[in-house]
């Protein structure tokens, strides 16, 4: 008698493994070392009579507790439904599920398609900056299918009806033998005359030409909250495309495209922006009209302010969804050197150098006390 691998060791399970999981590593297996999948390799052969006999009497509550009690003993003498190689008893309805999407065998049919959901539709929605942070209300036009208000739906010209499918008597579907190893068996497929349907239409609808659909263009009315930010997607709940069988409608999900602002930059529900300011206005200090976008805001910037200096007005950013905050503004300011200046105003300037110095200079002094002191000079 040839030794016998292990079941749980058969299917890389442990003692403790769930149906699910037992389940799950045999199909694995199975696709595997199916012969369809492996022609001519006996050993790929053996391996899957031997993980479909270890999944027998594994996938069995009585059969697994008479395994865990007396191991391999029982399956000897035939405890186990006598797998010895034959497969008359045995349930294919997995594999082939994994192989070909569906049951097999004569007596597992499926009834036609049951009700649908209609397809969803996305759609990018371009608003300009300002309508991002107050939110706006915009009509968009969309071109959709719809049901046919001919025909209601139905793809039949009004007085007739459609009639059943004569390739599957009206089921949606068609059995065909499929040849394997172990014999012949019935696999079942989608009926491509009715394709699913169970019925045909003869007599058609002149208007949707038995679709039971016609596209026609409609114009919807979104509401864009207030802060959206750019890619966030606003959805509209049925009124995607029509369902099929009586199922409900898709939806349609907008996703916002924000537009560039020449002066301002979102981050999160903070708005950042940068202002040039004069020497003279870092130096002493100024009041500067900051914008926002809510309109100008006064700031007085203190004496001594250094280029790059950033500051904050609260509560002059984006809108905080479904609260009543909003984020911050934060401005920083950069001291622009004039490029061109007069003769009279280089002397200017030159006069103001001398009788300056270095002392006001804290950060150039502080600099070359540094380097005088690394570099010996």
């Amino acid at each position: 008698m040839a030794h016998k691998r292990d079941y749980y060791e058969v299917l890389g399970v442990d003692r403790n493994a769930s149906d699910a999981d037992i389940k799950k590593a045999y199909r694995k297996l199975a696709k595997m070392y199916h012969p369809d999948m492996n022609p001519n390799d006996k050993t790929a052969e053996a391996k899957f009579k031997e993980a479909a006999e270890a999944y027998e009497v594994l996938s069995d509550s009585q059969k697994r507790a008479q395994y865990d009690q007396f191991g391999h003993v029982s399956n000897d003498a035939g405890g186990f439904g006598g797998f010895s190689g034959g497969f008359s008893d045995f349930d294919f309805g997995d594999i082939f599920e994994t192989f070909f999407g569906s049951s097999m065998f004569g007596g597992r049919t499926r009834t036609r398609r049951g009700p649908q959901k209609g397809a969803d539709l996305h759609f990018a929605m371009e608003l300009t900056f300002e309508e991002s942070i107050f939110g706006v209300e915009k009509e968009v036009p969309i071109n959709k299918m719809h049901i046919c208000p001919k025909c209601d739906g139905s793809g039949s010209k009004a007085g007739s009806k459609p009639t059943t499918c004569q390739q599957c008597a009206g089921t949606g579907q068609v059995q065909y033998k499929q040849r394997t190893p172990f014999g012949h068996f019935v696999n079942i497929k989608t009926c491509d005359v009715c394709h699913g349907e169970g019925k045909i239409i003869t007599n058609p609808c002149e208007m949707c030409n038995g679709r039971g659909r016609v596209k026609k263009t409609v114009r919807l009315k979104i509401k864009v909250p207030a802060g959206i930010s750019d890619g966030q997607t606003i959805p509209l709940r049925g009124a995607g495309e029509p369902g099929s069988n009586g199922g409900p409608a898709g939806d349609i999900y907008f996703t916002v495209k924000v537009k560039s602002h020449p002066i301002f930059i979102r981050q999160g529900n903070n708005i950042f922006c940068e202002i040039p300011i004069t020497f003279a206005q870092a130096a002493l200090g100024a009041e500067l009209e900051v914008p926002t976008v809510y309109g100008k805001e006064k700031f007085v910037i203190p004496e001594g302010t250094q280029t790059g200096t950033r500051f904050r007005l609260k509560g002059k950013g984006a809108p905080i969804a479904r609260t009543n905050s909003k984020g911050d503004q934060y401005f920083t300011v950069n001291v622009e050197v004039p490029r061109k200046l007069n003769e009279k105003q280089k002397s200017v300037l030159r006069e103001f150098a001398e009788l300056i110095g270095d002392e006001v200079h804290e950060q150039r002094k502080s600099f070359f006390d540094k380097m005088k002191s690394a570099l010996g000079m």
